[in-house]
């Protein structure tokens, strides 16, 4: 009988195994399939809550700054036929046939509109964290805006400053935000592109600037690569995800450093944002240079952009002038 070829040689029996071996590889072998079940139960839950998201999907709540929704006193009947068509297309387009999303949403477009048409320059925010903050609980951007808007008034233009509240503060809206953050924001992105759009067809000489902080870069960025082609809008981001690295750069200025501490958040410097929030924690806060958090709870030096520093001051002031022909 010839022999097996050596590349097909059955196994060499295994070696005996003391008890305690034994008992240590048993261990280690269900150990492993502990974990492997908690991977997969995981992979599952996580899959089925982006699912679901998905099912459930909204459009954000675009507001006046100052001004809650729904805007009662804003009066249509000076609306142009084609302009309410326009918003009622669209919102047949993205909602088909759920009424209530349909009715808000259009309605929505058509008062910003209104508030809008008379209005030189519109500048949309985008807050961080889970997305549902307005611009007042947001210091550095309030801080930026307020410069901005001081600014164009002291040359004669007029704005008009809208908040773009991506999430409702409820569990659907948590479970919405969380589904579209684990699929990089596909519809968000889109529905505030589609609202942007929408205004400057209908008000042609308007200019827009799609602001955005921290993770409300991404839904900026989404928005700004949908409207490449879009000369009226514009894009200021400040300090973008270490995850996302920006689509669009036409008519955007992303600041990732303040000019005084570099920001640990867009650099991923993990053991920066451990070793001082534990330090905060003993009582410890962190220079002034150093401040800045994200989701409110996890310190992270450098993530801190406001008017008042000169670096942020000077690019944007830069940017205005390079864009709109300012100073």
């Amino acid at each position: 009988m010839k022999p097996w070829p050596s590349w097909t040689r059955p196994f060499p029996p295994l070696p005996e195994l003391s008890g305690r071996a034994f008992l240590s590889r048993s261990l280690l072998k269900a150990s492993a399939r502990r974990a492997a079940i908690l991977v997969m139960v995981t992979a599952v839950f996580l899959l089925g809550t982006v699912l679901l998201s998905l099912a459930y999907s909204e459009s954000g709540m675009a507001s006046q700054i100052g001004r809650d929704l729904p805007w009662p006193d804003i009066d249509l009947s000076g609306v142009r036929q084609s302009v309410v068509e326009d918003a009622a297309g669209l919102g047949a387009e993205l909602f088909g046939g759920y009424r209530v999303g349909y009715e808000e949403f259009t309605s929505e477009l058509l008062a910003a509109y209104v508030e809008a048409r008379d209005k030189d320059f519109v500048i949309v925010f985008n807050p961080g964290g889970w997305g549902w903050n307005r611009l007042e609980s947001s210091p550095g951007w309030y801080s930026i805006i307020t410069g901005i808007t001081s600014e164009l008034e002291d040359l004669g233009y007029s704005s008009l400053l809208m908040d773009y509240r991506r999430t409702a503060n409820t569990f659907w809206g948590r479970l919405d935000e969380f589904g579209e953050a684990m699929t990089f924001y596909p519809n968000k992105g889109e529905y505030l592109a589609r609202r942007v759009e929408f205004l400057t067809r209908n008000i042609p000489d308007l200019k827009v600037i799609v602001a955005g902080e921290s993770v409300g870069t991404i839904i900026s960025d989404k928005a700004m690569d949908l409207l490449r082609d879009n000369a009226q809008v514009y894009s200021i981001q400040t300090g973008p995800p270490f995850w996302h690295k920006p689509a669009s750069l036409d008519r955007t200025l992303v600041l990732d450093d303040n000019g005084r501490y570099p920001d640990v958040f867009t650099r991923a410097d993990f053991s920066s944002m451990i070793w001082t929030s534990l330090k905060g924690l003993l009582g410890i806060p962190p220079p002034p240079e150093k401040a800045g958090r994200i989701m409110n709870y996890v310190m992270a030096p450098g993530h801190d952009y406001r008017w008042q520093y000169p670096d942020v001051y000077g690019r944007i002031t830069e940017f205005l002038r390079d864009n709109f022909g300012l100073w």
